[in-house]
């Protein structure tokens, strides 16, 4: 960009930057997000088809989960990165209804364009946006139903309603009853702390029938010698984040010996060295070791003779674990530890002697519960893992709030229908924003019947008119008519629907403020393979 000042260009901007202005960059930024929206579409309700992607090292991940799908994406567009960040957001924040919340927002998007055509300007927009959001939490609240945070098949149906539709729905029932036990297990005045409370591990062998909740926590580690004790209750436990075998000198030395004999009496004193070491650690009362690194036969020895329950090359995921669990302060120098740093457990317990997996249960301050799963190959487990995590925080949130909505399409319906009557009342050009605010939100009932291979505008339409006198009218897969959702247990959580409204809305607006657009070209660009390049990446075909 240059100005003129007597007759001599002004060079403001570096004209090697990508400059892009006015509708041109709200084009750019509403197809980039439209683009991203697509790519999820697909993937959207119970019959959402998945995702394989595969990373440059030929690692292969299949999901329908919108969040992972996008944070596995290398996504360069500045707009689609806001796009993705609503995704993280809406996963952090519910747990699931991240692919509502993208779905929405490039929905929000396609129908702003539509108006600005038309002449209408985006603050206009942004405003009517902003009106719209605010009446459809209202709605949402006033249509939502309470529910007792310790009614278990209501939690249990939350828990199934996220898992329908995913890898792990051939068992959802048994699942579910894992979530719900799992959630109320670990709860503490009302609140659930999923990342410090639940460990989910993965075992493949077995199917997901097989999967299980462990009160406690459960590791791949056995006891290095059959002689050392399987059972101890009232477990002291030592947490060693050190070597424990003979230690090497810094420098190299020689050692010279006139005889056998002193060969002999050198080693006994390097072992009673070693020996203090491991009777340091025994005499603070330490009954259960677990070692993230080596130790060497002398060491099992000892601990083996003074009953003393030991494992080494524990995982470093594992150890914090025991830290956070037990109590106990991971050591580094065996030298000063005391009993001040052993952890508690009720129970440490190897099952089966052949077998490597050991039990820490009872835990003095936190309550600990371990979901392990079992399928018949790593990708399955990894796949029942992320729907795992999403059934896990739907229940959390309707514990800790009380509340639930119908699924299925059925508060989208009602959130729109009300705008819809809402936008009659108010003048000036914000209506039609507020109307198009209210299509947009019927994009995830109408993209819920498109993937059921259901004739989205009937459905619509027969959503529209059931809705008068069937108060949470939702899609019945089974029939592709039209049921009342509560009472077929189609629930989903308020707090699921609220944030994902919000955060469309929220990034809609931002895209819609932007008029002027500067992006810095780096200076191999131009070298990078067009398949690579991601103006010339072609996103609009991906999720159809």
């Amino acid at each position: 960009m240059a100005g003129q000042y007597g007759g001599h260009p002004v060079i403001i901007i570096d004209p090697s930057k990508e400059h892009t202005t006015g509708k041109d960059a709200l084009s750019v930024n509403i197809a980039s997000a439209k683009a991203v929206a697509n790519i999820v579409k697909s993937t959207l309700g119970p019959k959402g088809m998945d995702k394989m992607l595969v990373n440059v090292i030929g690692d292969i991940t299949l999901t329908n989960d919108g969040a992972t799908i996008l944070k596995e994406m290398d996504i360069e567009h500045p707009t689609a990165k806001m796009i993705v960040e609503i995704a993280s957001t809406q996963e952090k924040s519910a747990g699931d209804g991240t692919t509502s919340a993208v779905v929405m927002a490039g929905a929000m998007l396609e129908k702003a364009q539509e108006l600005v055509l038309l002449g209408i300007h985006p603050t206009v927009i942004v405003k009517g946006f902003s009106m719209a959001t605010e009446k459809a939490l209202q709605v949402l609240n006033e249509y939502a139903i309470k529910v007792d945070r310790n009614d278990r098949e209501a939690l249990k149906k939350i828990a199934m309603t996220s898992i329908t539709g995913k890898a792990a729905e051939m068992a959802y029932d048994h699942l579910a009853w894992i979530c719900v036990d799992a959630v109320l297990a670990i709860q503490q005045d009302g609140k659930v702390n999923i990342d410090d409370g639940i460990i989910i591990a993965k075992e493949a062998g077995g199917t997901i029938f097989d999967t299980e909740l462990i009160n406690g926590i459960s590791i791949r580690q056995a006891a290095l010698h059959p002689d050392m004790p399987l059972h101890i209750e009232n477990a002291k436990i030592a947490l060693i984040d050190t070597e424990l075998t003979f230690g090497k000198t810094a420098t190299k030395s020689k050692l010279h010996v006139d005889r056998a004999e002193q060969l002999q009496e050198f080693k006994e004193q390097e072992r009673a060295t070693f020996r203090k070491t491991i009777q340091k650690i025994i005499d603070t009362g330490a009954n259960a070791v677990f070692c993230s690194k080596a130790m060497d036969d002398y060491a099992i020895h000892f601990f083996k003779q003074a009953g003393v329950y030991a494992t080494r090359r524990v995982r470093e995921e594992d150890m914090l674990k025991l830290t956070r669990s037990t109590g106990a302060s991971l050591v580094r120098n065996v030298h000063e530890m005391t009993a001040d740093d052993l952890g508690y457990a009720g129970l440490v317990e190897q099952e089966k002697l052949s077998e490597e997996k050991t039990f820490i249960k009872g835990f003095k301050d936190f309550k600990t519960m371990t979901i392990l799963i079992k399928g018949g190959s790593e990708h399955v487990t990894d796949n029942i893992e992320r729907d795992f995590d999403d059934a896990l925080r739907v229940v959390k949130c309707v514990f800790e709030d009380g509340t639930i909505v119908p699924g299925g399409g059925a508060s989208e319906i009602e959130v729109a229908q009300k705008l819809r009557a809402y936008a009659a009342s108010v003048q000036g050009r914000e209506q039609m924003a507020i109307e198009a605010f209210a299509s947009a939100i019927e994009e995830i009932p109408k993209t819920i019947a498109e993937n059921c291979g259901f004739d989205s505008i009937d459905m619509l339409l027969n959503l529209r008119a059931s809705h008068s006198t069937m108060k949470y009218a939702g899609i019945d897969i089974q029939t592709g008519g039209v049921s009342n959702m509560y009472d077929k247990g189609i629930i989903d959580p308020l707090r699921v629907k609220t944030q994902a409204i919000k955060s469309a809305a929220e990034v809609a607006s931002m895209v819609l403020r932007i008029d002027d657009m500067l992006r810095a070209r780096e200076k191999d660009m131009m070298d990078v393979a067009p398949e690579h390049n991601i103006h010339n990446y072609d996103m609009s075909g991906m999720g159809m």
